[in-house]
């Protein structure tokens, strides 16, 4: 079977607000430390520091970075918490959620693939 298409057939393009879309979420997850912040955070790890040992080889700067856009995408919340010490706090909206499920399907596919490979 040929999986060359002929030159007669045209393209099939994706409609623009879905190519939009995937743009987007190339934004996000483009950068190898997204999904890291993302899955840290959906376990319950919701300080800056407390991230930055979670991750490792995450710089601070890196870490800031991502979670400003991860802010700006909605995907998680920020909260600041007054108090002697402020802190911060971060915590996965409910679309946050949805990807960080992906996310999370992603990994233990890999376990289980690198599980079956290596055995």
């Amino acid at each position: 079977m040929n999986c060359m298409k002929s030159h007669s057939d045209k393209p099939k393009y994706l409609p623009l607000a879905n190519r939009t879309a995937y743009r987007r979420l190339e934004d996000v997850v483009g950068c190898k430390w997204s999904a890291a912040v993302l899955a840290a955070i959906g376990r319950g790890v919701a300080r800056p520091g407390q991230l930055e040992r979670f991750i490792p080889g995450i710089s601070t700067k890196i870490l800031n970075e991502r979670l400003r856009k991860l802010v700006d995408f909605k995907l998680i919340t920020r909260t600041e918490i007054a108090g002697k010490v402020p802190r911060t706090e971060y915590a996965l909206t409910p679309t946050g959620g949805k990807l960080n499920a992906i996310i999370e399907t992603i990994r233990d596919l890999d376990e289980d693939h690198n599980a079956a490979t290596s055995a």
